[in-house]
């Protein structure tokens, strides 16, 4: 039996994530700012740090980071404090938890940690400056730390394009929207919470047990294809 830990579980893709573990039999321990119903799920407030992490006293086999950002601003009027709360979210608050859990994840005899980027990472778009920084950052510290932390730790990432989250509601709010955004993919649609959820349990799982360092484009062939 694994356990499974999820940070910032109540995004709609962890909670999609949680359902298939929890049908496949793993010991699944959440933290997210929400409250939760869920058994063994604790609670923090503010910025992740030290203090508002739970402590464990067991193997953790496996990380998944989830906190994130979708704030698309034209370059002339993103400010510098835009910039740092966004990296404080996406980068800097995967570096506490994994730093945090590495003793944890140490006593695993295989753990996989699994983090986010963005498509915007590596595929320059309008708007996306300031995500497309703190995403970049995700990407350098899974090389980094898959390096280091290798043979016993994974490390891993998925890069989505536009996903049906609550997240991204503002920019699918209308079945127009929708509709547009998913002719920009070579897929001609948009992603759903299980084609990223699905890549998730995978990276987690013992399939997986030969890839490390790695940034998955789960992204309608957005990054990688022209079609027209």
């Amino acid at each position: 039996m694994k356990n499974i830990l999820l940070i910032g579980a109540s995004s709609a893709i962890a909670q999609k994530l949680s359902e298939d573990l929890y049908n496949d039999h793993f010991t699944i321990y959440t933290i997210s700012r929400t409250a939760l119903t869920s058994t063994n799920h604790y609670t923090y407030e503010g910025p992740i740090t030290d203090c508002t992490l739970p402590e464990f006293d067991f193997p953790i086999d496996g990380l998944v980071y989830f906190p994130g950002t979708i704030n698309l601003k034209p370059f002339r009027s993103i400010k510098p404090i835009d910039v740092l709360q966004e990296f404080e979210i996406n980068a800097l608050g995967a570096f506490r938890c994994i730093q945090y859990y590495q003793k944890n994840l140490s006593m695993s005899e295989a753990a996989s940690v699994v983090l986010f980027s963005s498509v915007a990472a590596q595929t320059g778009m309008p708007f996306h400056s300031s995500i497309a920084m703190s995403k970049a950052a995700v990407e350098g510290l899974t090389r980094s730390l898959a390096a280091e932390l290798a043979p016993k730790i994974r490390v891993n990432c998925i890069a989505p394009s536009l996903t049906e989250t609550p997240l991204a509601g503002r920019l699918i709010n209308t079945p127009e929207k929708i509709e547009q955004s998913g002719k920009r993919h070579p897929l001609q649609r948009i992603g759903n919470t299980n084609d990223i959820a699905s890549m998730a349990a995978f990276l987690l799982s013992d399939n997986s047990s030969w890839m490390t360092g790695q940034v998955l484009k789960i992204d309608g062939g957005m990054s990688t294809l022209k079609t027209n």
